[in-house]
């Protein structure tokens, strides 16, 4: 718990006093990396000494003093450790690796992700003033939550491998949330976010073949792990940190007796809180959501609630503030029934779509929503038994504020509001980006369907249900991993490392014009461009159609190219491998008129001059 406590702690302490520091100064610099560390670490021993430590009788509360399985929770907890551990060493052991004269990466679902990351992580590292213009939109300034990237930003900056820094990131974040997740809700959580699934995986039954067959373009719910938590980089400090929020509110709002204390001491509590817009807005989202539902729910929460929330508005707001672009990104929130349901090759009728997806666990939630509000209506009835019953509006309205539900109810309640959100209203510009708020709801789910529910049935029962539960997830885990052994070309070392050379004497804030694509060897060095990939644009609520007509007509030098070039503010042009592919019909009329800056094996750089607008 100490050690979960301060590892979060040493990051997100790190990553802000970096960014504070360098907003002061223009940019990263050794010095500024240092001290951030330095902040950071001291951050960490706070947190560790000041955190009381872990009571001997605390366990979760899934488990019952008289389940014959209990002398085999060690059991159970070590198959599922086992599993995670596979996962993560598998995972994240080749993330990025190296090949002859190729760059390699282990997940076809990070292709576009992690290159959009390397960028952003060279884009810290190289000095460029903080908070950076962004590296694939010329008009705007970096619009993502990258807090994870400007961490791993100051590593780079001082030196340390990036390679070998993803590994330890994602090896680090596993066993972070390995525990998070088991002290949150016991093996059953744990086994819940790495067996994730419907019946898509039951297909192995017929073709006798581990796959991935959650991860096929018509599954909406994919495997967490191998589609989230490998390729969403601020899920890696998110979800060990959002479930060690939700266990200190459980502990804290949901105790029977006051001689129960909160595991955080509340200023570790307000830093995770409010800086996670920095990190991951859709967690930020889901975790005001559990907060609003104990304010309502549990009248003795108010208080303290109260001071975090008003304490944690200011610096969030900043951070939203930061991270889109000052406000100016548009919108994206828009009324959308079924989530991605109607969408594509997603879309599905009704009940196939959410049995497919979700197999026998929308049934067993729906039981168990029944179950838990039966009980609270009969808890509430027996209160007002004994109690005068309202006869006026003064009363009916005290009663409603004096209105309590116990923390199970509570919870589920705020996974319920959640469920509702992501099925009713886009929160992204793609549907099924909505998933990163339905995860939420999901594990705010998992330890009450066990304790309510799963745990207090026969053996056979349980086994079966857990059994149906999870075979889809564990078939499509053990096939994802398991798929292309030999991983999925990335890019060139060589190109990338001479690109490197050529444009070390050149300005960090200067911008290319080259071929969009999310594997440019200009972006890999953390280098602007005028236009990345469309698809990374696009999720992040930018209409980029303009700018890429634009370039397209620059690259293939019609018109008034220069004119051209000066309106997409690009001091320099890169023509390089993937623009000879691209724009095979280009006249190349810079070769003739504009000064060659670097030139190889890789390709050439020309300088449009003074007259280009920075």
């Amino acid at each position: 718990m100490r050690l979960l406590a301060a590892g979060l702690i040493y990051v997100v302490v790190s990553t802000l006093t970096a960014l504070l520091l360098g907003m002061a100064a223009a940019g990263l610099n050794p010095s500024i990396s240092f001290v951030s560390l330095i902040a950071g670490a001291t951050g960490a021993l706070a947190a560790f000494f000041l955190t009381p430590p872990l009571p001997i009788q605390f366990s979760v509360a899934v488990d019952h003093a008289d389940d014959q399985l209990l002398n085999y929770r060690p059991i159970w907890l070590c198959l599922v450790g086992f599993v995670f551990a596979i996962f993560a060493f598998r995972s994240f052991c080749w993330l990025l690796f190296f090949s002859g004269e190729s760059m390699f990466i282990q997940s076809p679902f990070n292709l576009g992700d992690l290159g959009l990351h390397i960028t952003y992580i060279k884009t810290f590292a190289n000095n460029a003033a903080l908070w950076p213009d962004s590296p694939i939109y010329v008009y705007s300034k970096l619009r993502y939550p990258a807090g994870i990237d400007l961490f791993n930003g100051i590593l780079t900056n001082l030196g340390f491998d990036l390679r070998r820094q993803l590994t330890a990131a994602g090896l680090l974040a596993s066993a972070a949330t390995f525990y998070a997740l088991y002290r949150w809700g016991g093996s059953f959580a744990v086994a819940g976010f790495l067996f994730n699934g419907g019946i898509a995986g039951y297909e192995l039954l017929v073709t006798h073949h581990f796959l991935d067959y959650q991860g096929t373009p018509q599954i909406s719910w994919k495997s967490i792990p191998l589609t989230m938590f490998v390729t969403q980089r601020g899920l890696l400090y998110a979800i060990p940190a959002g479930l060690l929020l939700l266990w200190q509110w459980r502990t804290k709002y949901g105790a029977d007796s006051p001689e129960k204390k909160p595991i955080l001491p509340v200023w570790v509590e307000y830093i995770v809180y409010a800086t996670m817009p920095l990190f991951h807005v859709h967690t930020f989202i889901a975790l005001s959501i559990v907060l609003l539902v104990l304010f309502v729910t549990r009248p003795s929460a108010r208080s303290p609630l109260v001071k975090l929330v008003a304490a944690a508005v200011v610096p969030a707001v900043f951070f939203v503030w930061l991270t889109t672009d000052k406000m100016h990104a548009g919108s994206i929130l828009q009324w959308h029934l079924g989530w991605t349901q109607q969408n594509g090759e997603l879309s599905m009728p009704f009940f196939s779509f959410w049995f497919r997806n979700f197999g026998i666990f929308v049934p067993l939630v729906i039981a168990l929503v029944v179950i838990v509000a039966n009980q609270e209506v009969k808890e509430r009835l027996s209160q007002q038994s004994v109690a005068s019953a309202p006869q006026t509006p003064r009363d009916f309205l005290s009663h409603f504020r004096n209105l309590e539900l116990s923390i199970d109810a509570a919870l589920l309640t705020a996974a319920v509001v959640i469920f509702l959100l992501v099925v009713c209203v886009k929160t992204a510009p793609w549907e099924w980006d909505n998933i990163k708020l339905l995860i939420w709801a999901y594990f705010l789910t998992l330890p009450i369907l066990w304790n309510r529910l799963i745990a207090r049935w026969s053996f056979p029962l349980r086994a079966g249900t857990c059994l149906i539960l999870f075979f889809s997830g564990f078939v499509s885990l053990i096939g994802g991993l398991n798929a292309n052994r030999i991983g999925y070309e990335f890019a060139s070392r060589s190109e990338v490392d001479f690109v490197a050379a050529a444009v070390r004497p050149l300005s960090v804030e200067a911008r290319f014009a080259g071929f969009p694509t999310y594997n440019h060897p200009l972006l890999l060095n953390g280098r602007k461009m005028v236009c990345g990939y469309a698809g990374h644009l696009w999720t992040q609520g930018i209409t980029s159609s303009d700018v890429e007509n634009k370039l397209t007509s620059l690259m293939l030098g019609r018109g008034d190219w220069k004119k051209t070039a000066r309106e997409l503010r690009a001091q320099y042009l890169f023509w390089g491998n993937l623009e000879k592919a691209n724009y095979a019909a280009s006249t190349r009329p810079w070769e003739k008129q504009l000064p060659l800056v670097a030139q190889g094996d890789w390709g050439s750089i020309y300088d449009f001059g003074r007259n280009a607008q920075h």
